[in-house]
């Protein structure tokens, strides 16, 4: 039975308080798991002192976002059409987990061979396909569940939860697990935990409660979910010139594998100090995540793409001259007030960008820009890291990030003043 739009709206209200409690709890566990994996600290560092190499940590960093840059298509060819989509992304979220775990056990028993490195690596490029899959479905759910005023509340509180408790987490595994080397192998230790947290967002997440979907598009195969991009860019420029603007702003990606090894040549880096800055790199986005969703809430995601985008880029002006630990310690502050709410912002205004209908495809295709940015990236960092040095990093980040906040600025309006239903 076909729900009209009257119903689905009061489904969605009736439902509305437990949802919200099912996002929220998910983002506590299921984002502080990965956001371990996904810290710029922890798996270069543990990568680096495996190969002993800036190009294999760029090389697995690049390699794990060509997986996330390939698929999300085959997301969004995969719930398009489908009037309920909760089980088909609780199993893509599942098999996403299982990679996390391949990596800690790749770790423990073969992590000091040559074998155990390339074997985590391709755990990492399997964790990015299902990573890329994974993320069009949950972003296109949450769209379905959380209505559009509540979800800057929903958005920064989830960020606020996740990195509170990342930054707890790492705080004390940090020094704890890498410098006692639990288990025979800290890092490994480290990420066995990140695997177990979150599995139990997953587990959470099985309670929401799910509207059935009303605009649906054609069901398409993976080829024409990809040709139906340029149609897509051609009647919606204002998506279009926002596309552009993610693929210029992410282009801060290429260093993100750097900023710590950078940070190495300033400090002597232990796991203490590991732990440290991450902890640093999480706090300092967990409060203002729920500034950016007030803001957003009040104001719309437009200007917290605006303001967090010029972070970033003076925070690459402050990397290049420092000299210390307190250096280090601002940069990491900058940086992980500006990459929260960056990707907040990156997430949830593509949501408001055009017609429901279209929301897995337009997700799948901004994702798709910014992760073909981050597969490119990193690789390209190591070698330019090896020809030139990490300076030049940085500076071509200033440059294109500071274009990419031009055309933000000039070409690309507030969602909500338009009529784009």
């Amino acid at each position: 039975m076909v729900s009209t739009q009257e119903e689905n709206e009061a489904f969605i209200a009736k439902h509305l308080r437990r949802n919200v409690l099912v996002q929220l709890t998910h983002g506590l566990f299921g984002q502080t798991g990965f956001r371990l994996f996904a810290a710029p600290t922890f798996l270069p560092v543990y990568l680096y002192s495996l190969s002993g190499s800036e190009f294999v940590v760029g090389l697995a960093r690049s390699l794990e976002a060509v997986g996330q840059m390939l698929t999300p298509m085959v997301g969004a060819s995969l719930i398009g059409h489908r009037r309920k989509i909760l089980g088909i992304t609780l199993t893509s979220s599942i098999l996403m987990r299982l990679q996390m775990l391949g990596i800690a056990l790749a770790g423990f028993f073969l992590g000091s061979t040559n074998i155990g490195l390339w074997l985590i690596i391709f755990f990492m490029v399997l964790l990015g396909i299902m990573q890329g899959i994974t993320v069009v479905m949950m972003n296109s759910l949450r769209a379905k569940v959380i209505p559009v005023h509540r979800r800057g509340f929903v958005s920064g509180w989830r960020n606020f939860l996740s990195n509170g408790a990342t930054a707890i987490i790492a705080y004390f595994a940090g020094g704890y697990f890498i410098d006692n080397n639990v288990l025979g192998d800290g890092y490994a230790a480290l990420f066995l935990l990140a695997f177990f947290i979150a599995l139990l967002g997953i587990i959470v997440f099985m309670f929401t409660k799910e509207p059935t979907g009303i605009e649906l598009r054609e069901r398409e195969n993976i080829q024409q979910s990809f040709k139906s991009l340029k149609p897509l860019f051609r009647t919606n420029p204002h998506f279009a010139r926002f596309f552009l603007v993610t693929v210029l702003g992410s282009i801060g990606r290429m260093a993100m594998p750097f900023y710590i090894l950078f940070a190495g040549t300033r400090m002597e880096l232990s796991g203490a100090m590991l732990g440290l800055l991450t902890t640093i790199w999480m706090l300092s986005g967990t409060v203002t995540n729920l500034l950016w969703g007030e803001l957003a809430d009040r104001k719309g995601y437009r200007v917290v793409m605006l303001i967090t985008l010029s972070m970033w880029v003076l925070a690459h002006c402050q990397l290049l001259m420092i000299q210390g630990i307190y250096g280090v310690m601002v940069f990491f502050v900058v940086f992980g007030i500006a990459i929260s709410g960056f990707n907040q912002a990156r997430m949830n205004m593509v949501l408001e960008l055009g017609s429901d209908a279209d929301i897995p495809l337009r997700v799948a295709a901004s994702n798709m820009a910014s992760n073909t940015v981050g597969a490119i990236g990193p690789l390209l960092g190591g070698l330019i890291v090896l020809a030139m040095g990490y300076e030049i990093i940085f500076i071509i980040c200033i440059i294109v990030q500071s274009i990419a906040l031009a055309i933000m600025l000039s070409a690309v309006p507030e969602p909500r003043s338009l009529d784009t239903k």
